[in-house]
């Protein structure tokens, strides 16, 4: 028989081995000991006295010996197999033995000697110790495959040690107990085992909070300045504490790019896309397979084809390969989600019974302990995977960003030309932009989609288990606010024009800033400047509707927790007087609806943002990614290096042919010259050679590599030498062979660095001819097989042109072995082609040798002439650097933009601010009070009254909500219409060299990003901030009503927060500056792209400029990822912080239990836990408000840059006719490009009479431009004066001087918009007047022939007419203003020669009552002007009629003569 112990027997406080009382064999102990019964069945609840009806809790030895030595061993045994397998397919390679394994190894031996000696006592202690021998040799094992594999950290084993050190604090406890009531020495070997084995579990423990060395074959040592992550633990890592030394250094000094770190490589933009590729790739081979193998079944195939429609339509199959690509890891954070909120619902729980506690008087008191203790650890593990979530959903979202931008980039480089015209670049750069963020968010809010309607779900069932079916009437309320928001959200959608009308002010400033040269040679920018007002009232218009909206909805939400509660307390108070609200009702409710609140106001984001993205995608960024692509030339192994065979080209498939029956074959190493009208096909032929057109019919075929020279030079925003080099290595030789070839190496002496000057966008620092001899040595030094060469000898100066010819398009020149095609209107060239096209309305009409053509006296011999060509500018302005500013945000900012509100708006915002508070704080305490009032027969007195009370106290807050959040949104208003105004001003009334100076990415980036951030996120930020501010001091308020000694605990934490907060403020907000700066480039580098497109494929180099978008990108996300990591590492300490405030209110609540109520200890509590969340949104809404006044001192920096004169003089006396002669006065005049330059003009002293005809001629840097600069005033004299009928130019408004004189300036630019928007944008001309100018500038016919005709839509730039067609456009506007004063500067390099004799003889007959000044490139064009001025080096070399010049045989004889003129 077995014999069983008396129930007194305390098995935690004898030294009696177990066996020898009950005598039985060993093997039997432990299942006795856990499963024998005492008499009665009591053996149950005595266990339960001992562990929780008991002022000294204990655990059953029993408990002791089998459960808590059990739990991590089982941990280990279940888990183990798992790791393993994870440990052998992720091999990361062999980390060499270090002090740090060494450790452990040692540390683990010795934890096996402990656990032998301490278990030695007995023999089932001896079973128990074999067994957790076993374990501890599989632990060391897992160390070693962990060492093998790479595997630096392990938090497999960290939580395996942390488990059993938590489950030995239990043993510990009894064994100091035990050691103290019965002395150390009765035992002192078992105790020393005992405490030995504790201390080497805690130094295991605390050996695996650190990370191995790195493995052998990691490439981390390879890497300049690797992300810290890669070394930090995993205990650093969910702690964020490996971000640390990021923000000491950006609080010790401001932040460079260079102390950022590099991107891990799974963020890098070459993997990402990588991947994303081969996915993308198989995802278009599974559709197209899928419709392939349903073969003849043609109805299947239908519904197929129906269903894969739809899928590609919505966007449906981008979004799953990129779910596909991202998913996995973005799961795990999901997991974390789930785990957070778990812990999230065990909070109210855990409250309920600390309120039970405080109510029961005879609760022991370590209970109240336990249950604060509790709270405090689920209040931060919930935080923890909650901030592992978010750092999840950023990481996958800075990853989409890259994708989503790496696929636009490289879609942007292969995707056709009629695909092209159908986006314009900013709707290209807003899809990297705008949409990209979109992408952004909704990985973020996506889980709430699923999730939110469980946590809802959830919210409510514990509800009902406090109120009973009045949590119905929660649900009611709930279901009433739903369609609200859903109406609101629906209303606030439509406003989303507000978009369009944002898009359409971005398109028109790029097209200002790209333009801005014309505007101020023509006097635009009034016109421009309210057309761009104009979008931005609309704009401002549909944003304040949305503002209204928004606020209704932020007043609804924010006041639901009220609504909820007063719905059901009131429904549970009325319905039965027995119902009465204690305050475990109330505050678990309360917390459980501050619980409900999250998914509440995610739900219907998240639902909103899904819709957006799907609109996204379907929309734009499916539409482009998946648009036609540029094919190319097929390339075979032909005879003849250029073959086109019954060739039909187009545009786009809708458009007409630009191109018919065209049969072509080049020989190799011949010279092809292709002439022809404006509009007649010249350049689509070369572009249907590169592919760039739509085939509708025939074959192309190209053998060879090409090289491309377009009709408009594209010029790379780089150093001179890299646009000629264009990726390829530098050959010294070759290279100053090309110089001298294309006529460079005097314009290098010019250039301030030569060739390492850098050039400006769009070559702004070089004039038109200097721009497209780069272009042409570009071509050159690139040594292909053929050359595509689209007039590139029409801005170039004449002896310039022969000299190109010569050395390098001619039978001599460095391309005479190479095949060439030529598109020229210079006539003199022809003779020395190997053969010649003539095109007419896109078919060829001739084709021969010169001789032959001639011999046939056809319409190519009766239009040929003898011309030249050529050139343009001189000095060239360096780019300056500009200087990012650093440190934080000047407090002049906030002054700024607080000035623009107005004091008589921020006074109501604050007072109803603190109104809004101080009704919270009085409705929160009437609900204590209510209850702590006394039960009388069981049943509480004036419910009724105390619900009215408590109703009116809600309402108010809900009207004082919505008044603080309309206020807030108005001043935004009013601020974001101030500095946006004062923007564009500054912006347009800047000098030409601030547009040379300044990238126009950087500007747009201000109208864009930063206007947008002013609009929104500035005042969304200060609503949140002083929201959660006054939030933060009613449960200040509230913890001290409860519990005043909390002030000890508050005051340091309070200041331990500023500590934090000032660390993350100033690193944060460089991080921001770091990341604007950088993203700039991005948009540059593609509008760059975009634009050069042609080019880069005709040369091949698509894979290197990805790898510089790569580069681009990369680098703005390493600014990116630790700005996103540095909120999740303030989030974690800031909470950590605000978990103290919770576990002193609870902690000091317990010590206070014989004086606080229930009721105000649960206000205090609830309240407490909601700090956490208060002080992240406090100083997450204080950051986002320093990180986005960012924009208004980059508003403002354009403030103080140089400004023209003003654009007209109050009380001018200029006649209304002025001027009425056209009489020009140089009174020693000088020019300057900048200060410290050298003189572009010097002392030039000259008078040019009414109605004289001007010619202006010189080579490069000669000073041509120049003068036409100075009249314009587009630069200010330096010194001297100009006099227009004897009135100084500089004493009057640059507009009344712009206006009253024309210029035709080489570049013909048109802005997208109606042709008669573009001829007359102050619709100040009548419709006759209009066409009796373009008939005059020969374009009637062509305007009459368009569907739409004077209402026809100029594309962007233009690209819908070419190049002659829009220097004729620009003839009109000359024609329609008709001023006293025309310039030409070489508006006529683009055209055919007969329609250069029309526009010669139009200017004559038109303008021969005026004042012309040329600048001449074909000097044909100036033979019979009545004077001639030969520039050289800045001044006047030679002055008088042409025939005298010629006379007198000096620089303008030498200029005809090569020319071929005399």
């Amino acid at each position: 028989m077995v014999r069983i112990l008396p129930l007194h027997t305390n098995f935690s406080v004898t030294n009696t081995k177990c066996c020898d009382i009950f005598r039985i064999p060993p093997n039997l102990t432990m299942h006795l000991m856990c499963s024998a019964d005492p008499p009665n069945g009591s053996f149950s609840q005595t266990d339960w006295n001992r562990t929780w009806y008991t002022p000294n809790p204990d655990l059953t030895q029993c408990f002791q010996n089998t459960i808590l030595v059990w739990v991590p061993c089982v941990y280990l045994w279940v888990c183990a197999p798992f790791y393993c397998l994870y440990l052998y397919c992720h091999d990361r390679g062999h980390i060499r033995v270090s002090c740090l394994c060494n450790a452990k190894m040692v540390s683990r031996t010795t934890v096996k000697l402990s656990v032998n000696s301490s278990h030695l006592c007995s023999i089932t202690k001896r079973s128990i110790a074999a067994t957790s021998l076993c374990f501890q040799v599989l632990a060391v094992c897992i160390i070693q495959l962990e060492r093998i594999r790479g595997c630096r950290s392990s938090v497999f084993l960290f939580l395996f040690w942390l488990l059993a050190v938590v489950c030995s604090l239990v043993p510990l406890r009894a064994k100091i107990q035990l050691a103290i009531d019965e002395g150390f020495a009765t035992d002192a070997v078992r105790y020393l085992a005992f405490f030995s084995y504790f201390a080497l579990q805690l130094a295991q423990l605390f050996l695996c909070c650190f990370s191995d060395q790195p493995p052998s074959t990691g490439k981390t040592g390879h890497t300049k300045n690797p992300c810290p992550i890669q070394d930090a633990s995993f205990l650093s890592k969910i702690l964020f504490w490996w971000f640390s030394g990021l923000v000491v250094k950006g609080y010790r000094k401001p932040l460079q790019a260079e102390d950022l770190w590099s991107l891990r490589e799974e963020d890098t933009s070459q993997k990402i896309i990588s991947d994303l590729e081969q996915e993308w790739t198989a995802e278009c081979n599974r559709i197209q397979l899928a419709g392939v193998a349903l073969g003849s079944r043609l109805a299947d195939q239908a519904q197929l084809l129906r269903k894969l429609h739809k899928e590609q339509s919505s966007g449906f199959c981008l979004l799953r390969t990129l779910a596909r690509n991202f998913g996995p890891y973005f799961l795990t954070g999901t997991l974390c989600l789930v785990i957070h909120d778990a812990f999230m619902f065990s909070i109210p729980q855990v409250l309920s019974l600390l309120l039970g506690f405080m109510r029961d008087e005879d609760t022991p008191l370590w209970k109240g302990y336990f249950y604060a203790s509790l709270m405090f650890l689920l209040s931060c593990l919930q935080s923890l995977f909650n901030h592992q979530y978010m750092y999840t959903c950023f990481t996958v979202g800075m990853r989409v960003k890259t994708a989503v931008m790496g696929l636009v980039y490289r879609k942007s480089l292969i995707i056709s030309s009629a695909a092209r015209k159908t986006c314009t670049v900013g709707e290209i750069v807003n899809l990297v932009s705008a949409d990209t963020q979109k992408l952004m968010d909704f990985v973020v809010y996506f889980n709430a989609v699923w999730l939110a309607p469980i946590e809802i779900t959830l919210c409510l069932f514990f509800l009902w288990q406090h109120l009973g079916p009045s949590a119905l009437a929660g649900i009611a309320t709930v279901i009433l606010i739903f369609p609200l928001n859903g109406f609101i959200a629906k209303k606030r959608s439509k406003l989303q024009v507000q978009m369009k009308f944002m898009d359409g002010r971005i398109k028109l400033m790029n097209e200002i800033l790209n333009g801005i040269k014309i505007l101020k040679f023509y006097a635009w920018e009034k016109a421009f400047l309210e057309q761009v007002l104009g979008y931005r009232q609309k704009e401002l218009k549909a944003l304040k509707k949305s503002q209204i909206l928004y606020s209704i909805s932020v007043a609804s939400f924010n006041s639901s927790s009220f609504l909820i509660a007063f719905a059901m307390f009131g429904v549970y108070v009325l319905i039965d007087d027995k119902n009465v609200l204690d305050a475990q009702k109330v505050f678990v409710s309360m917390a459980l609806i501050n619980i409900l609140k999250t998914p509440l106001s995610q739900l219907p984001f998240a639902i909103s943002t899904t819709m957006q993205v799907q609109q996204t995608v379907q929309n734009n960024l499916y539409k482009y990614v998946n648009a036609v692509p540029f094919l190319g030339p097929s390339v075979l192994p032909d005879a003849d290096n250029v073959t086109i065979e019954n060739g039909t080209f187009s545009w786009s498939t809708e458009a007409p042919p630009c191109l018919k029956k065209i049969n072509l074959q080049v020989a190799r190493g011949s010279l092809v010259a292709v002439v022809g009208h404006v509009g007649s096909g010249k350049s689509s032929l070369l572009s249907a050679v590169l592919g760039e057109t739509e085939k509708r019919s025939g074959r192309v075929s190209v053998k060879g590599s090409v090289a491309y020279v377009p009709q408009q030079a594209w010029i790379q925003n780089a150093a001179l030498q890299d646009n000629i080099m264009f990726g390829r290595e530098k050959k010294l030789s070759w290279y100053q062979r090309v110089l001298e070839a294309c006529a460079l190496l005097p314009d290098l002496e010019i250039l301030p660095a030569g060739d390492a000057t850098e050039i400006g966008e769009k070559g702004l620092n070089l004039s038109g001819g200097q721009k497209q001899r780069v272009s042409l040595a570009r071509a050159v030094y690139r040594n292909a097989d053929i050359y595509l060469l689209d007039d590139p000898l029409s801005a170039v100066d004449a002896h310039v042109g022969q000299h190109i010819f010569d050395k390098v398009i001619g039978p001599k020149g460095m391309l005479r072995d190479k095949t060439r095609v030529l598109v020229t209107h210079g006539m003199s060239f022809l003779p020395q082609a190997d053969l010649i096209l003539v095109l007419v309305d896109g078919e060829i009409t001739e084709m021969g040798s010169y001789s032959e053509l001639m011999s046939r006296h056809g319409a190519f011999a009766d239009f040929i002439r003898a011309f030249a060509s050529t050139e343009r500018k001189e000095a060239s302005v360096q780019r300056g650097k500009k200087t990012e500013r650093c440190g934080k945000v000047k407090l002049e900012m906030y002054m700024e933009y607080f000035k623009t509100i107005g004091l008589a708006l921020i006074l109501p915002i604050i007072f109803l601010y603190a109104f809004q508070q101080a009704a919270s704080l009085a409705y929160n305490y009437w609900l204590s009070m209510w209850a702590d009032d006394p039960i009388v027969n069981g049943t509480q007195i004036d419910t009724d009254m105390k619900l009215g009370i408590y109703g009116a106290l809600g309402f108010a807050q809900g009207v004082a909500i919505f008044g603080t959040t309309v206020a807030i949104s108005v001043g935004g208003i009013i601020a974001s219409r101030h500095l946006h105004l004062d923007l564009l001003n500054n912006v347009l009334r800047s000098p030409m060299s601030f547009f040379e100076c300044t990238p126009s990415g950087n500007l747009l980036n201000r109208f864009s990003k930063e206007v947008d951030a002013i609009d929104c996120m500035i005042p969304d930020g200060l609503k949140m901030m002083l929201n959660y501010l006054f939030k933060l001091l009613e449960v200040c308020i509230i913890v001290l009503l409860a519990t005043p000694f909390a002030a000890v605990i508050i005051l340091p934490l309070a200041l331990l927060y500023a500590f934090v907060q000032s660390f993350y403020v100033a690193t944060s907000c460089q991080l921001r500056r770091l990341e604007s700066v950088s993203r700039s480039p991005i948009y540059t580098h593609f509008n760059e792209t975009v634009q050069g497109a042609s080019v880069i494929r005709a040369f091949g180099e698509q894979s290197r400029f990805i790898l510089q978008a790569n580069s681009k990108v990369d680098h703005n996300q390493t600014s990116y990822f630790p700005r996103f990591v540095a909120t999740r590492w303030l989030a974690v300490n800031l909470e950590f912080l605000g978990n103290g405030v919770v576990l002193a209110a609870a902690i000091l609540s317990v010590m206070g239990k014989d004086t606080l109520s229930p009721g105000i200890v649960g206000l205090a509590v609830s309240h407490s836990l909601q700090v956490t969340g208060i002080l992240s949104w406090i100083v997450r809404s204080w950051t986002d408000v320093e990180n986005n006044i960012v924009s208004v001192e980059r508003v403002k920096e354009y403030a103080e840059t140089p400004k023209e004169a003003p654009w007209s003089v109050e009380n001018s006396a200029i006649p209304a006719a002025w001027p009425q002669t056209g009489a020009i006065e140089f009174h020693d005049y000088g020019l300057q490009y900048r200060k410290g330059l050298d003189w572009a003009l010097k002392g030039i002293s000259l008078r040019v009479e009414e109605r004289e005809k001007v010619g202006i001629v010189g080579r490069t840097g000669a000073g041509k431009s120049s003068l036409a600069l100075g009249i314009f005033r587009i630069l200010e004299a330096a010194k001297g004066e100009i006099y227009i009928d004897g009135i100084n130019i500089a004493e009057i408004g640059l507009h009344d001087l712009r206006s009253r004189i024309t210029i035709i300036p080489q570049d013909p630019v048109l802005f997208s918009g109606s042709l008669r928007m573009n001829l007359d944008p102050f619709d100040a001309y009548s419709d006759e007047e209009i066409w009796a100018a373009l008939e005059l500038a020969h374009l009637k016919n062509f305007v009459s022939g368009l569907p739409d005709k004077l209402n026809h839509e100029c594309s962007e730039g233009g690209e819908n007419l070419s190049l002659g067609q829009r220097q004729l456009v620009c003839l009109a506007r000359a024609l329609l203003r008709k001023t006293k004063i025309l310039v030409l500067d070489e508006a006529t390099a683009a055209v055919d020669l007969e329609t250069d004799n029309l526009i010669q003889s139009t200017i004559r007959s038109q303008f021969e009552d005026c004042t012309v000044l040329t600048i001449a490139h074909r000097l044909n064009t100036i033979m019979d002007y009545t004077r001639v001025i030969v520039m050289d080096k800045g001044h006047i070399a030679e002055m008088d009629s042409p025939a005298n010049l010629i006379s007198k045989r000096g620089q303008f004889y030498r200029m005809c003569l090569e020319a071929g003129l005399v």
